[in-house]
């Protein structure tokens, strides 16, 4: 990693960065699924999967799922898209490693949770890992002004998790995984970016605006714990 002045706040991706995202879609589309008519479940199971893999962030999954199922009922899709916003899991596990290393952070330096996505979703999300009581401050994008327009890489949940923090851009560090949003929206802010390459933007390209690229998460806290 670059030289910087020691870390006094930590920003932290959630979905790919703390957990594997993957799990929770797997249990949303079996939510999702499961409230289909019967014979129509495990075609558009399988069709979920397949759309989603084209990328989960390009949005109308369920409704492009039914497309390719030549099901045009738009009761149904906007029933089966209420099922998948209102799905809270139950239990996600947290990558391996994470748990115990964010455990020392909290006990060092303040840490932010930045994450887009439904507000009342992510929080669920980040309940279900367990890991909610190291990470009592989380800027949920969607919540701020701007709406979805204030997701990342925008600036605005950057610097409300910067007031979150108390500290300058050069003060903290963030974690996170996607090239696009993490570490674009971080650097054009000055603050140094440990990207962590896992989940499914694994195998996007570096940008070049990392302090530090790291296969895993936990190498990544790791990291920070040595920036202290």
């Amino acid at each position: 990693m670059r030289a910087r002045p020691r870390c006094r706040g930590v920003l932290l991706d959630l979905d790919d960065t703390l957990y594997p995202q993957a799990a929770f879609l797997a249990a949303a589309w079996d939510a999702v699924a499961a409230a289909g008519p019967a014979p129509l479940r495990a075609p558009l199971r399988a069709a979920l999967d397949e759309v989603c893999a084209q990328g989960s962030d390009r949005g109308r999954i369920v409704d492009r799922a039914l497309e390719r199922l030549q099901i045009a009922d738009r009761e149904l899709a906007a029933e089966l898209v209420g099922v998948f916003r209102a799905f809270r899991p139950a239990l996600l596990d947290p990558h391996p490693g994470v748990a115990e290393r964010l455990a020392r952070l909290a006990g060092a330096v303040p840490l932010v949770v930045l994450t887009d996505g439904n507000p009342p979703q992510q929080r669920a999300k980040l309940a279900a890992t367990g890991l909610a009581p190291l990470l009592p401050q989380v800027v949920c994008t969607d919540e701020l002004p701007g709406g979805r327009a204030a997701r990342k890489p925008a600036p605005d949940g950057f610097r409300r998790a910067l007031e979150l923090l108390g500290r300058a851009p050069g003060e903290v560090l963030m974690v996170g995984d996607r090239p696009d949003k993490d570490v674009a929206g971080a650097a054009r802010l000055g603050i140094p970016v440990i990207r962590v390459r896992q989940g499914e933007y694994r195998q996007q390209a570096d940008t070049g605006a990392e302090s530090a690229s790291l296969a895993t998460a936990a190498e990544a806290l790791d990291l920070v714990l040595e920036a202290l």
